[in-house]
């Protein structure tokens, strides 16, 4: 009998299945939540999964359930329900849709730059879419309040737009690569004022802190900042590599012959041929 076709009786659902101290444990524990493929499992089949971990909780669990069956469970349970609360979340505020969902945003904030129009409303949507992931990962132990919300949007928002049309200003007669650059640094800038300003009530009432035994310790305003920081630091970093590098691919691709051919003359009406019959 395999290992994942074994005894189900003594299997602790919530005990990490790659060891926690490691980089690389953690690497393959977030990689298999935030999957995003379990984007497009139907509710019907989460709900299942949450019905799932909780029978396993309580040690009831149905008759010819496999290892494998619980660990794809507790894969999308993690990945669709909260931790601290247990309710399902938007599909869209889901760390699972990061990644398909930054992508698209990320691509056009870089392909949409030159206008003015086209920069503020892709910081917008892009501003729009971290609040909402945001709020939907929020930590439950301290609720953050819907004014503190809506502040925390308008000032990232505002300051992601500030620091794109300013630099878009002051990149003007820059090398074009410096201008598709400028993306990057209003999201850095954004970063810095979002996620504090949303978890503002860490910072002043601290988070909980447990013991290994998981046994509550204490409130930390300290382990709020040091935590937060790192939040800030890591979607910073995440987005560097695409807002970066792919500047500078894009940059060498355009000069190549076969995408000079591709590029297309915008329609002017300006400078369309008008035709006139013999005798005007």
């Amino acid at each position: 009998m395999s290992k994942m076709e074994g005894d189900v009786s003594g299997f602790n659902i919530d005990a990490p299945r790659w060891d926690q101290r490691t980089f690389l444990g953690r690497v393959k524990h977030f990689f298999n939540i935030t999957d995003p493929r379990t984007v497009l499992v139907p509710e019907r089949e989460l709900d299942w999964a949450k019905v799932m971990v909780e029978k396993s909780r309580t040690g009831v669990v149905p008759p010819g359930t496999q290892v494998e069956q619980l660990l794809y469970a507790k894969k999308l349970y993690d990945s669709a329900f909260h931790p601290d609360t247990g309710e399902k979340m938007n599909v869209i505020g889901r760390m699972s849709f990061q990644v398909p969902g930054g992508m698209i945003i990320t691509g056009f904030m870089l392909q949409f730059y030159r206008t003015m129009p086209a920069v503020i409303f892709w910081q917008w949507v892009n501003q729009s879419f971290n609040a909402l992931v945001n709020y939907t990962n929020r930590n439950a132990a301290s609720p953050t309040s819907l004014r503190q919300m809506a502040l925390s949007y308008i000032s990232a928002t505002t300051t992601a737009v500030a620091t794109a049309v300013s630099m878009n200003m002051l990149t003007k007669k820059a090398p074009p690569l410096v201008g598709r650059w400028v993306p990057f640094a209003a999201v850095a800038a954004a970063n810095c004022v979002n996620i504090p300003m949303m978890r503002q009530q860490e910072l002043i009432e601290g988070i909980c802190v447990k013991d290994r035994n998981d046994n509550e310790i204490g409130q930390s305003r300290r382990a709020a900042a040091i935590g937060i920081t790192q939040v800030v630091i890591s979607r910073i970093t995440m987005a560097a590599p695409g807002m970066i590098l792919l500047p500078v691919l894009m940059e060498r691709l355009e000069k190549l012959c076969f995408m000079k051919k591709a590029r297309r003359t915008p329609f002017s009406p300006f400078r369309a041929r008008t035709f006139m019959p013999p005798g005007f």
